[in-house]
């Protein structure tokens, strides 16, 4: 039997993207971020104390493209890229469905998670101008994984804070980050003021994002060998995230493939970003215009549906500089689901003007949904999703159902973020009928 060319697409190592993709070239009426006392745009030098020059320089960039190094780039092999985009045709059989549905596998990293493409290359960064460690916050731990990692490669230590209710539930990312031979803490911890200070004020919380945030930086700013990495929002880790899209618009060239939907989960913004923006651009230039660009968020942080477009602080405790964002508040301390890594009160700057532009689309879904749509994929294509990637797939599921409703043959594209092999707590609880909702509407 022939295989379909579009089983499975495979780019070759010579493939992988040569620049970075910065959609900051392209979105018009930008705001700039601004300096949380002196009420004036952010200079470079007001990064200093956190960020090292090369980082400064590409998050503050508007050029259109920037070259990828050739040590990052070969270091991405390792990462197992390019990866695949595959189709999903058991799932279309049981939904019983015309449309097609294809999924980037960002899961296939040893890493587990899109994340090791923006660690390896601020860890790069970072190595190159003389820091010794690195600190940063993780949600559900898949980005303090892939800084633990890299940060071997360039003889970096990492000190991650990982949000406590987290912590709590998935005690085995805290094994992996530590045989990576990082440190991880629950945050709120004790070993910053600013942990400290929530511990007297909140001893019962289970921690969130900002609070990880705010932990991470207090303790870069205190030591000059010490930077601050972060996994989300901010815009230079948006754009070292667009090999994942780079590479998927060369798949669409190999397998003939027009998309009418490009959905991803949206937390902070990354891999919703690093998958959609290439195609963004293609389609500002008049091409797909029909297709619509899906962002999914959880309704325990639905920041995008349910939030603000103002300047907020990216963290809690206001120590970042203000940014134009779709925000709940960054004293919003999300319920605690499984989706660790979309418990955010903000949303990417970038990804946030996209949306109130109009140029992408967004939808809240329950954990119990997202979960139900992960064994489902799990049962017909024998993959389990992360809890975050379940919400892209509810969203693909729900539109390959319509499709099915309104016989229309439509053409579904996913990324698949990471897998769920470290997150079988939640569908546990799914199994045994115990999983709550996500305590949000």
């Amino acid at each position: 039997m022939a295989i379909p060319k579009d089983a499975r697409i495979q780019l070759s190592p010579e493939d992988i993207p040569k620049r970075w993709y910065n959609i900051a070239a392209d979105l018009p009426n930008l705001q700039p971020m601004i300096h949380p006392v002196t009420k004036e745009p952010v200079k470079e030098e007001d990064f200093k104390a956190i960020f090292c020059d090369d980082i400064i320089k590409q998050e503050l960039s508007k050029e259109r493209y920037i070259d990828i190094p050739e040590e990052v780039r070969d270091a991405l092999i390792s990462l197992n890229r390019p990866s695949p985009l595959q189709r999903a045709y058991r799932l279309e059989k049981y939904l019983k469905t015309p449309a097609k549905i294809y999924f980037k596998r960002e899961d296939m990293s040893p890493l587990g998670s899109h994340k090791g493409n923006t660690a390896l290359a601020q860890a790069y960064y970072n190595a190159n101008a003389g820091i010794h460690t690195l600190t940063t916050e993780t949600g559900a731990g898949q980005w303090g994984t892939a800084l633990a990692m890299v940060s071997n490669l360039f003889d970096i230590k990492t000190t991650v804070f990982m949000v406590k209710g987290s912590f709590m539930a998935k005690p085995l990312r805290k094994t992996i980050i530590n045989t990576y031979g990082a440190t991880v803490y629950a945050s709120p911890s004790e070993y910053t003021d600013f942990g400290r200070k929530v511990l007297k004020e909140h001893p019962e919380t289970s921690g969130s994002l900002g609070i990880a945030i705010s932990e991470a930086c207090e303790m870069a700013a205190k030591d000059e060998h010490t930077c601050y990495a972060l996994g989300s929002v901010m815009n230079h880790v948006m754009l070292h995230q667009t090999v994942i899209g780079e590479e998927t618009l060369q798949q669409f060239g190999i397998g003939e493939i027009e998309p009418d939907y490009m959905i991803a989960c949206v937390g902070g913004g990354s891999n919703f970003a690093g998958f959609t923006f290439p195609f963004l651009r293609e389609k500002m230039a008049g091409k797909h215009k029909d297709c619509e660009i899906i962002a999914v968020e959880p309704k325990a942080a639905p920041s995008l549906t349910k939030g603000e477009f103002k300047y907020d602080y990216g963290d809690t405790a206001g120590m970042t500089p203000l940014m134009m964002m779709y925000s709940l508040g960054s004293q919003y301390i999300p319920p605690a689901i499984h989706a660790g890594g979309l418990r955010y009160h903000g949303m990417s700057p970038l990804v946030s003007a996209a949306f109130d532009q109009h140029k992408i689309s967004a939808v809240s879904y329950d954990q119990t949904d997202t979960f139900a749509a992960g064994i489902t994929f799990a049962r017909t294509e024998g993959i389990i999703p992360a809890p975050e990637s379940c919400h892209a797939l509810k969203c693909a599921i729900d539109k390959a159902i319509e499709c099915k409703e309104k016989n229309e043959a439509k053409t579904i594209v996913f990324n698949l973020s990471g897998h769920g092999l470290l997150d079988l707590y939640g569908y546990e609880q799914v199994l045994e009928g115990t999983l709550p909702k996500s305590g949000s509407d």
